[in-house]
């Protein structure tokens, strides 16, 4: 590489690699890697200034404008590096910068460690043996390019999975969603937690179950909330040979408070005033709020949905949202967002209404009535599923642990716009929450 910095006008582009310090020396370069390129400043906030992501040679590259770091008293970059996959940091070099980075720069070459990154863990590079195939092909209305699934009966998630053979683990679920509804460039994209998320079929292809992710949304001073898309109904094929899927699906959005958020003493109050009326409160999943999907420019009357192959063109991804170089196969999904489901008990229907507001103010609006969510699912190869393991795992995630517990395949991505910075919601719209909370007890409770 014969330059780590080249400049054009008043374009910089940094470039690099990243190799794994356990493999050939360090020699390996490893892919799918996000690394964040940040300028140090002496005084004030560091600028991040993008992300690039490794390809299959670990090789990144990142192209900023210099207005994004420059300032009287900074006319050169001062860079460092944040490496990450998906949520899990790494490498950060914040106490090892490059001063005064030009073209005399010489090449950045980073190594990391993967030994404690649980997500390699979980990639499957080659299907395992076993498919057989031939369910798509048992009837010609299931063929691309316009799968008709109709004549296939809604599966429960739960009620097959003694049939289950084979799976695709999705490593790298991916959602977009807009955080002002109407405005494009307010798009959002966010990978959840992997291996969450499955796909199970049998050896001929026939969907039975597909396993849904889970995600926290955190709003100081309250605390955190979880959000579920929780999968009521199924059914479709897969085919290996051609890495095809066509599936339909029913989900809804489920939201509770995690551990943090049931500590706070507003909800303690409210929780405390619903349990001694023997009014439902979202404590757990049980009790969650509930949240009404359909398909996207319809109604609530069209809650199916198809699940198709490749990525949605309805807007571009950036990179750091695409898995092409690593995942074995995607597809993907849209829901629109409808209205909660409601109890018809005012209270209970108020309140649920306030906390999805307050969520959505954390969220960026990802369940905002009339919003799409759009979930690209990035597969690894398939496996085998061992049926227990199946319902171990559909049943941890059902039950719940809660976002503050952390994922135990390692956490998903911060919510970021299409150039990389994050999504932050506003502190004067996190204490206008908590105002609207302490309003609900003065006015309802009280």
């Amino acid at each position: 590489m014969s330059q780590a910095i080249t400049i054009s006008g008043s374009e910089y582009t940094v470039t690099g690699t990243v190799t794994n310090e356990h493999e050939d020396h360090g020699q390996q370069g490893v892919v799918d890697l996000h690394v964040l390129v940040y300028d140090k400043d002496m005084i004030g906030r560091n600028d991040f200034l993008g992300i690039g992501v490794t390809d299959t040679n670990g090789v990144f590259s990142v192209t900023f404008d210099k207005s994004k770091f420059q300032s009287l008293l900074d006319r050169k970059p001062d860079l460092y590096f944040i490496v990450k996959d998906a949520g899990l940091e790494l490498f950060n070099s914040e106490d090892n910068v490059i001063r005064n980075a030009d073209e005399s720069t010489p090449p950045i070459h980073i190594e990391v460690s993967l030994l404690n990154d649980k997500l390699r863990a979980l990639i499957n590079p080659t299907p395992v043996p076993g498919w057989v195939g031939g369910f798509e092909e048992s009837n010609p209305a299931f063929a691309y390019p316009n799968p008709d699934l109709s004549s296939l009966q809604m599966q429960d998630n739960m009620d097959n999975i003694k049939k289950l053979q084979r799976q695709q683990k999705v490593v790298w679920p991916q959602f977009s969603w807009l955080t002002k509804l109407g405005d494009d460039a307010s798009r959002c994209y966010q990978m959840f937690a992997p291996d969450i998320s499955r796909l199970g079929y049998t050896n001929e292809g026939q969907v039975f179950s597909i396993i849904c992710p889970q995600q926290g949304a955190c709003l100081s001073p309250i605390g955190c909330m979880n959000v579920e898309v929780t999968v009521t109904g199924n059914r479709g094929w897969a085919n290996e040979t051609t890495k095809e899927i066509a599936a339909d699906m029913s989900v809804v959005g489920k939201i509770w408070f995690s551990p943090s958020a049931q500590k706070n003493d507003a909800v303690q109050k409210v929780g405390a005033h619903f349990d001694k009326h023997k009014l439902p409160f979202p404590w757990n999943k049980k009790n969650a709020i509930v949240i009404k999907t359909f398909k996207p420019g319809t109604d609530v009357n069209h809650p199916i949905f198809p699940l198709t192959k490749g990525s949605s063109t309805d807007f571009k991804f950036p990179d750091f949202a695409r898995h092409d170089d690593i995942a074995w196969s995607h597809a993907h999904l849209g829901v629109e967002i409808g209205p909660i489901e409601k109890h018809d008990i005012e209270i209970v229907d108020d309140f649920n209404q306030l906390i999805l507001d307050i969520f959505n103010v954390a969220s960026g609006n990802m369940l905002k009535e009339g919003n799409t969510l759009t979930w690209n699912v990035w597969f690894t190869a398939p496996e085998l599923v061992d049926t227990d393991e199946w319902q171990d795992h559909a049943d941890k995630w059902r039950e719940s642990i809660d976002a503050d517990h952390g994922s135990p395949e390692g956490p998903g991505t911060d919510a970021r716009f299409f150039d990389g910075t994050l999504f932050t919601p506003l502190k004067e719209l996190a204490e206008e929450a908590i105002g609207k909370i302490l309003s609900f007890i003065t006015k309802r409770i009280v």
